[in-house]
């Protein structure tokens, strides 16, 4: 029998107050308390039909943790979760449920979704709280070894998936800590660093190695990693990381970065930390961000949280259109990003000292949708004008670094650099390699990233599984 309907809306998260956040990179959502937590997962009806699971790309029972969760047995909801998600308390945090589980919610039809990505948080964080474990007992070892390149979510993935199969599994990551984008390219007020540090911990304990400052096309190339050293399979899991910028005037100049470099410095380097770390900060005093996604949104904000005075999020289209997270925008709006919608950029203009002392703008208007389905943004005859910054950042896209691609000629690739593999299994035409997440599709979600990774880790087991003694000693294919 189906639950009683409780509140018609989601139980609010919890948020610093913007006039302070805006001046720290402590993070921004607080999280529930255990009182909150059961009041929102009480709100789950329990459909028969179980949509929100669909919308998951790593396939979590949802239903089944959040009925747990209600019933404050915190120990089984974690059990679930974990079963499905290594890295629950991450994606709690940065991954757009409003778009995925959330927007199939039963409930949603007639009010307001259950909260999934706060009470998935809520879990990862009351496990970890409570030294909560899983108790699952180790498998036998297969024999098998397999190389992860890259250690974002996909490169996690997989990583855990397979270790817990029983297989032998080394992560190569190029940059001296583990996480890929969830380390270098999200700020610490949205996903604070221990949080990854703690979720990449626990793959240790299932035995995974990592091998930081190894970087595949240089260390070791794909070939060296399937012939000398012995690995059987390589998954490539390097994401989307190499910056685009539009083919405008000025992206020279100094004070013109991409957003990738932007957050590197200040989420990795610890620039924000300066003087205290040696990476100096990027401390523009009016700051314009070019973008709509959540990238401008983490690159505007961190704008902010440096020390900016003016923050301006530039778009070329209406806030309708954006593709930044409802939560992350009003957020920034509470903050006071200053939202310049319907405006693009023509040229970045430069001073005596080639530093940058303006953004040259047009007014754009909406047109017929484009292959997107979002309505086409048309300039508007007339309409340019500075915009007095010093600092401009570009957030409108990256694509796949071609360093793996140029080392390994036989790995296919689009013609946008992305490695051309299957979109069920990840295997590539090259025998013994697959590839996943944002190498794969451009650059999309964290939990998409995990979702390719999961299928790849069951298709990489398939094929351990077929090869026989001859092949495994020669690091070859069945």
């Amino acid at each position: 029998m189906a639950k009683k309907i409780g509140l018609k809306t989601k139980t609010p998260m919890p948020c610093a107050d913007p006039r302070e956040r805006r001046h720290s990179f402590g993070e921004v959502a607080t999280g529930y308390t255990v009182e909150m937590a059961v009041q929102e997962a009480d709100r789950c009806i329990q459909c028969k039909n179980r949509p929100c699971v669909e919308g998951c790309p790593v396939g979590i029972d949802i239903p089944g943790f959040v009925d747990a969760v209600a019933k404050g047995d915190f120990q089984t909801a974690f059990h679930v979760l974990g079963d499905r998600n290594v890295l629950p308390a991450i994606c709690g945090r940065v991954c757009p449920q409003e778009e995925q589980c959330e927007k199939l919610c039963t409930l949603g039809k007639k009010f307001e979704a259950v909260a999934i990505g706060r009470l998935e948080r809520f879990v990862a964080d009351f496990a970890a709280l409570n030294g909560l474990t899983d108790s699952s007992a180790p498998p036998p070892p297969t024999g098998h070894k397999v190389a992860v390149v890259g250690s974002g979510p996909a490169g996690l993935t997989v990583a855990a998936d397979l270790a817990k199969l029983g297989h032998e599994v080394t992560i190569f990551e190029a940059l001296h800590k583990a996480g890929g984008v969830l380390i270098y390219g999200i700020p610490e007020f949205r996903l604070p660093k221990s949080i990854v540090e703690r979720e990449i911990n626990g793959l240790k304990t299932l035995g995974v190695e990592i091998k930081t400052n190894h970087v595949i096309g240089r260390t070791f190339t794909v070939d060296e990693l399937l012939g000398e050293l012995g690995f059987q399979a390589v998954f490539i899991a390097t994401g989307a990381g190499l910056p685009h910028f539009p083919k405008i005037p000025g992206i020279n100049l100094i004070g013109v970065y991409s957003a990738n470099e932007y957050l590197t410095r200040s989420n990795l380097m610890k620039a924000y930390k300066f003087p205290e770390t040696d990476t100096p900060a990027i401390r523009g005093r009016s700051v314009a961000v070019i973008g709509g996604g959540n990238t401008a949104m983490d690159s505007i904000r961190t704008a902010l949280r440096l020390g900016a005075d003016h923050a301006y999020l530039v778009y070329r289209r209406s806030r309708t259109e954006m593709p930044a997270r409802a939560e992350e925008v009003e957020h920034a709006e509470e903050e006071g990003v200053e939202f310049m919608m319907l405006t693009a950029p023509t040229a970045v203009l430069g001073d005596a000292q080639s530093r940058v002392r303006a953004l040259q703008c047009v007014r754009m208007e909406l047109g017929e949708p484009d292959a997107s389905g979002r309505r086409s943004p048309l300039p508007v005859k007339g309409s340019e004008f500075d915009l007095e910054v010093d600092t401009v950042v570009f957030a409108v896209g990256q694509g796949a670094n071609p360093l793996i691609r140029s080392t390994t000629p036989d790995l296919p690739v689009n013609k946008w650099g992305n490695i051309v593999a299957d979109p069920t299994t990840g295997a590539t035409n090259k025998r013994g390699v697959f590839a996943g997440g944002d190498i794969v599709t451009g650059g999309a979600t964290v939990i998409s990233a995990m979702g390719a990774g999961r299928q790849a880790a069951r298709a990489i087991d398939a094929y351990l599984k077929g090869l026989d003694g001859a092949g495994r000693a020669a690091g070859t294919g069945a």
